[in-house]
């Protein structure tokens, strides 16, 4: 290589030039340093390029190939910690699909023995382990943040310990970008246990090839933690993600999505918003291990893209997101309505009470977003139409129950008159009531979206007899709130205010059973249509 002979000969001249100097000028550093090639030739560069020229004639130079492996200058007790590295690359290569990368060199300083792997083509991704009589340790350099995290939490159970992560910067790497440094040892005196953990690690080396690539296009989705966590079974099960990559990623999953008939998607939904987060992670983790177990056999891509299909219908017919809607809703209710009895039980102090009228207000405020959700889907979607309804009604609950809180919280100012014991037990009895019968429907929904997607008779059972206890509770408050408007006129009868308060609350909180049970009512008949019986 005449041209870098010629410019270590040039620069080995200036250094000797510069050895009697006792300072180095900023321009004379910015010579030695730059990475810029349009400025001209520096030392910095040609350190650069002569380490790219050695990683060139590394396989020409090699002495000998130890299972892949360019090694030269090792010593015979250090084959079979090459191959215990080689062992561990070989047990996972196969997952990078012909992507680009892996290849490992090896030599020894003194008495370390030194394994570098090139893990792709970017030269800020670089993995080097030295082995020592009872350590081993390792520097690993990365562009992404997360993937650098991604690969020491797989270390770290093998018992790697990372002792210092920085972030570096260099012109002549990886376009000028900043990257991740770390160091990480593991200590132990036994030549099983090193090798065993230098297998182990090398076989985790494939699984951040395009790892930030593949969790870019998770993100398309769901969040993410839940797209790292994705990835992260995928490692810890050996199977990786290059395959649901080259079988088109991101395009495999908005096709199905467009597949789907029913009115299932509409142009701008995410995957974790139609089918929930939890659904949408199980359909993407079950996609990509069918398209690594499908490559892996050799099957064509379009086998992949018809599993992806499959597995969204199968997705979709367990998921009703419309119940999703109502169960949220329900959700809000019951936590208005422990807000209620709380406020019976132990008034708070003025600024406490401010509190919680916010906190009823906002949760009123998020009870109404979610009908608006479902009624812009409602004009999209056929089968939203017949859920709205019962959507309404339960946003009427939540209208009922924070107007009830506000209407306490009147009664519990500073300024009304201290409400009797017996007052405060029957207004608590509706309350109780109340909160009962919003329990037993939260009940009533999870069970109907189960009994839809067609469960157990035992199922069956229990709804019905949920479904009576609201009927009783309906029922009860009625009473209860007879007997609540009794004693109100007994006890305030002198208090205009308080009393028409009190009774308006009592009211409010008595008008939600009723709504309750038109919504069970309605869950009902949806449920003894499925089965086909005539409600």
């Amino acid at each position: 290589m005449p041209e870098l002979a010629a410019r270590c000969d040039a620069w080995h001249a200036r250094l000797e030039a510069l050895a009697g100097s006792e300072e180095i000028g900023p321009a004379l550093l910015h010579e030695l340093t730059h990475g810029d090639r349009k400025s001209g030739d520096s030392l910095h560069l040609l350190v650069m390029d002569l380490h790219k020229a050695i990683n060139t004639l590394a396989g020409d130079v090699a002495t000998e190939e130890i299972d892949g492996a360019h090694a030269w200058q090792v010593l015979d007790e250090d084959r079979p910690r090459v191959q215990a590295f080689m062992r561990g690359l070989h047990s996972t290569a196969a997952l990078k699909f012909g992507h680009p990368g892996l290849d490992t060199a090896v030599t020894r300083d003194g008495d370390r023995l030194l394994l570098q792997n090139d893990i792709g083509t970017n030269d800020a991704h670089v993995l080097v382990i030295e082995w020592t009589p009872d350590a081993l340790h390792l520097t690993y350099s990365d562009l992404h943040p997360a993937r650098f995290e991604f690969f020491a939490g797989m270390l770290r159970p093998l018992g790697f310990e990372w002792t210092a992560i920085s972030p570096g910067k260099d012109a002549a790497l990886n376009e000028g970008k900043s990257y991740q440094v770390g160091y990480a040892s593991l200590q132990s005196g036994s030549e099983s246990r090193l090798a065993e953990a230098l297998e182990r690690a090398a076989s985790r080396i494939v699984f951040v090839i395009d790892w930030n690539r593949a969790r870019k296009r998770l993100q398309h989705f769901v969040r993410k933690p839940v797209a790292v966590g994705i990835l992260e079974q995928l490692a810890r099960e050996d199977l990786g993600h290059m395959a649901w990559l080259l079988a088109g990623g991101e395009q495999l999953v908005y096709d199905a999505m467009q597949s789907m008939d029913g009115g299932g998607f509409r142009v701008g939904d995410r995957l974790d918003r139609v089918l929930g987060e939890a659904a949408a992670r199980d359909y993407l983790y079950a996609l990509m291990r069918e398209a690594s177990v499908r490559l892996r056999e050799q099957q064509p891509v379009a086998l992949v893209a018809d599993e992806a299909r499959l597995l969204l219908a199968r997705a979709m017919r367990k998921r009703a997101f419309e119940f999703d809607l109502l169960a949220e809703q329900a959700a809000y209710c019951q936590a208005l309505a422990q807000s209620i009895v709380e406020m019976l039980l132990e008034p708070a102090s003025p600024s406490g009470l401010q509190q919680q009228l916010a906190r009823a207000k906002t949760w009123e405020r998020q009870a109404d977003h979610l009908l608006v959700e479902a009624r812009q889907r409602s004009h999209h979607f056929e089968r939203w139409q017949p859920m709205l309804g019962l959507l309404e009604r339960m946003d009427d609950v939540a209208d009922v129950l924070e107007e009830a809180v506000f209407v306490l919280g009147l009664l519990q100012h500073p300024g009304m008159p201290v409400m009797p014991a017996e007052v405060n037990r029957h207004l608590s009895a509706i309350a109780e009531l109340t909160l009962g019968a919003i329990q037993d429907q939260v009940k009533v929904v999870e069970i109907s979206r189960h009994l839809e997607e067609g469960s157990a008779q035992r199922d069956g059972d229990e709804f019905l007899q949920v479904l009576w206890r609201i009927v009783r509770a309906e029922r009860a408050c009625d009473e209860a709130l007879r007997m609540a408007r009794w004693e109100l006129v007994g006890q305030w009868r002198g208090q205009a205010a308080a009393l028409q308060m009190a009774v308006e609350f009592a009211s409010n909180v008595e008008q939600a059973t009723d709504r309750l049970l038109e919504v069970a009512y309605v869950l009902r008949g949806r449920v003894l249509e499925k089965s086909g019986v005539q409600s």
